[in-house]
C-alpha cells in the first residue's frame, strides 16, 4: 500500500515537472514535441477535478481579481475540445502561479519575483484567449460569486 502511494506521488511530481518544463520551453520557443509525447495519455479529467481543490485556498488569499484568469484557464482546460498542449500549458501556469515555489522568489526580489508568474500567465492567456467563451466567463463569475460573494454594479439612471 505504501509503495503504491509513493509510486503515485512520484508520477504526480514527474508529470508536474514535465508540464512546467513544457511551459518554460514553449515560452522560450524551444521544441517541446518529445516532452509533449510523455503527457499525451494523462487523465486530464482527474487533473482538472483535483486542480479546483488547489485553486480555492490560493483564491481566498489572492482575491477575486487575481483569481479570475486562473478560473478562465481552469474552465478552458476542462473543456473537452481543448488540446493536450493547451491543457499542459494551462495546468503548468496554474500550478506555477499557486505554488509557493518560484524561480525568482518574491520574498527576496519583490516585484521581480512576481514577474515570472505573470509572464507564464500572459503567454498562456495569449495562446488560449480565443477559447474563453461567454459560457466560460459565466462559469467563472458564478464560481467567483460562490467564493467571494456577489459583486454588484451600480447603474445610474
Amino acid at each position: 500500500m505504501l509503495y503504491k502511494i509513493k509510486s503515485t506521488l512520484k508520477e504526480i511530481v514527474m508529470m508536474t515537472i514535465i508540464c512546467l518544463m513544457i511551459l518554460a520551453y514553449w515560452i522560450m520557443g524551444k521544441n517541446i514535441d518529445s516532452l509533449l509525447e510523455r503527457v499525451k495519455n494523462i487523465d486530464w479529467h482527474t487533473k482538472v477535478n483535483n486542480l479546483m481543490d488547489k485553486l480555492l485556498p490560493y483564491a481566498l488569499k489572492a482575491g477575486r481579481t487575481a483569481t479570475r484568469p486562473l478560473l478562465q484557464f481552469y474552465y478552458v482546460m476542462a473543456d473537452e475540445k481543448t488540446t493536450t498542449l493547451d491543457r499542459v500549458l494551462i495546468y503548468a501556469a496554474i500550478i506555477y502561479t499557486i505554488s509557493p515555489a518560484s524561480l525568482i522568489p518574491s520574498s527576496v526580489y519583490r516585484l521581480l519575483g512576481i514577474l515570472d508568474e505573470g509572464i507564464a500567465i500572459v503567454y498562456v492567456y495569449n495562446k488560449i484567449k480565443d477559447k474563453i467563451t461567454p459560457e466560460i466567463n459565466s462559469k467563472v463569475e458564478r464560481t467567483l460569486n460562490e467564493w467571494f460573494g456577489v459583486e454588484y454594479e451600480f447603474v445610474e439612471e
